[in-house]
């Protein structure tokens, strides 16, 4: 018998500690998208480490800017960025303020709202990619930049919260490479999954971009 997720709301205290140790202990956890047709849950079983300034491959290496300004804000908050033109992205705030490190969330199950996810991901063969992948797991949760800055750990009125779930246990989590990350940030097993779960996304490293003649 599979037990039911706790619905509680995750506690700051929980982004509020090294990056590598909050990534890891995200998966099994549920997010929760509040839209105007109706709630989406999600289970998350993949992210991606990102260590601030002490981190090439991250947004915050190089400092401040107005577009990562919310990672160097307070722990449990959403970072929301926007990529090649199409796409965006969701991470979550951890550490300390002014650390600016995040978690990206690059794949879950949903559990809750599967026909909602199901409009916004028409090309989806099946339920299990609805949320394969960061740009779809956004795309699926009607997720942009509207919702760049907010308060997930919040237990009131919020588009978007972070629930306690069922955390999953150690021996069935595996790390590795983050995908598409190129330098020296590369190098780091940074990315965390829950062993053999259909919705993981396949690793791909970063293929330099050639230049036109």
């Amino acid at each position: 018998m599979i037990a039911t997720p706790d619905r509680t709301p995750l506690p700051r205290e929980f982004f509020d500690r090294p990056v590598l140790e909050v990534a890891p202990e995200l998966l099994g956890r549920i997010l929760v998208r509040t839209t105007p047709d109706g709630p989406i849950a999600l289970r998350l079983t993949e992210v991606e480490a990102y260590d601030g300034q002490n981190d090439p491959g991250s947004h915050a290496y190089r400092g401040r800017t107005p577009r990562n300004a919310v990672m160097f804000g307070a722990p449990g908050h959403v970072y929301v960025y926007f990529t090649y033109g199409m796409w965006h992205c969701m991470n979550l705030v951890c550490g300390p303020e002014g650390r600016a490190a995040a978690v990206l969330l690059r794949a879950g199950e949903i559990i809750e709202g599967a026909e909602l996810a199901r409009t916004r991901r028409l090309s989806a063969r099946n339920d299990k990619e609805l949320a394969k992948g960061p740009a779809r797991l956004a795309t699926a949760l009607d997720v942009d930049r509207a919702q760049d800055g907010v308060d997930a750990c919040t237990a009131g009125d919020t588009p978007l919260r972070m629930l306690t779930g069922t955390p999953v246990p150690s021996d069935q989590v595996r790390n590795g490479p983050r995908t598409g990350v190129s330098g020296e940030g590369a190098v780091h097993p940074w990315r965390f999954w829950v062993a053999d779960d259909p919705t993981v996304s396949p690793y791909r490293a970063h293929v330099p971009r050639r230049r036109r003649t």
